[in-house]
């Protein structure tokens, strides 16, 4: 991998939160109590609507889904990919047949009756694709090891 794709990524996911507009209609919950004001506790807890999974990861149908962190790792259920600007669907239980490819997702998604044609059922394995990439994947994946795909956790409900 180049240097030069790799601060491309970064480009694209500094452009996508400095894009979002969520942060400017939603404004913050601020949760305190009087004595997380002291000078010795001056810590003041801020949650943010929306939280995102970091890393991402990806997983199997045996994996658990959700917010994704270092220390709950778990497959993010909401990502959504930067280059086609799709949401990814996930399929549990299939894999994708190794005859597919980017015309076939591109024409294709996100009709699941079309898409079956190049499912095959896989028990503890998940399908994932946007209209651009698809992968296979039956244990659990750090997000950042597969460099070619250009998906991001789109956000989670708290």
């Amino acid at each position: 991998m180049s240097a030069g794709s790799s601060e491309e990524d970064l480009d694209d996911i500094i452009d996508e939160i400095c894009n979002d507009s969520s942060f400017t209609k939603t404004p913050l919950k601020l949760k305190f109590n009087s004595a997380s004001l002291t000078p010795e506790r001056n810590s003041v807890l801020v949650q943010a609507h929306g939280k995102r999974c970091f890393p991402v990861y990806l997983g199997g149908s045996l994996s658990p889904s959700g917010i994704g962190t270092n220390i709950s790792k778990r497959t993010c259920d909401q990502l959504r990919c930067t280059a086609c600007d799709f949401r990814v669907s996930l399929f549990n239980d299939y894999v994708w047949d190794q005859s597919c490819d980017y015309l076939f997702f591109r024409n294709n998604m996100p009709e699941l009756s079309k898409l079956r044609a190049k499912m095959i059922k896989k028990k503890g394995a998940r399908a994932y694709a946007c209209q651009c990439s698809w992968r296979s994947v039956d244990e659990l994946t750090d997000l950042q090891t597969e460099q070619q795909l250009r998906w991001v956790c789109g956000k989670h409900r708290e």
